[in-house]
């Protein structure tokens, strides 16, 4: 059965990603794991690594709920604050068979600006996905 590596954050609970996860559990068993960086909120002027892991582990157990929901073996944690980082974290202890990135759309999206999906590529002989997302509305 394929394991895929999801790393999102803002993005994580988007509908683009999860219609991505559909396809991929359509096309046959899979399991799935998340990892969420616990990146530094931008709209805070001040903030604390407790924060963003707060923000972080929020964004997780709402996608956690909401793929479980539709049927997706599913588990996850929050990692390292820089997303090639917590990625490379879940490489030493979890094998998978593809790394999927879902950012926000260009312009808008530090991880694109950073070369996130491009270093993922490079670095590792693992396919890489890369899907553009909108960030889930708040409640």
């Amino acid at each position: 059965m394929p394991t895929y590596l999801v790393v999102a954050n803002q993005t994580l609970a988007s509908d683009e990603l999860l219609a991505h996860v559909r396809s991929l559990m359509e096309a046959g068993p899979a399991e799935f794991h998340l990892v969420v960086p616990a990146t530094p909120p931008k709209e805070h002027l001040t903030w604390t690594e407790g924060n963003a892991r707060a923000i972080a582990a929020a964004q997780l157990e709402r996608a956690l709920a909401r793929m479980t929901a539709e049927g997706a073996t599913v588990s996850g944690e929050v990692g390292d604050a820089n997303p090639t980082l917590a990625v490379e974290d879940v490489l030493l202890r979890h094998g998978v068979d593809e790394i999927i990135v879902s950012t926000l759309p260009e312009g808008t999206s530090r991880w694109l600006k950073r070369g996130v999906p491009d270093k993922l590529r490079k670095h590792h002989d693992i396919p890489v996905t890369h899907i553009v997302g909108n960030p889930e509305p708040e409640d």
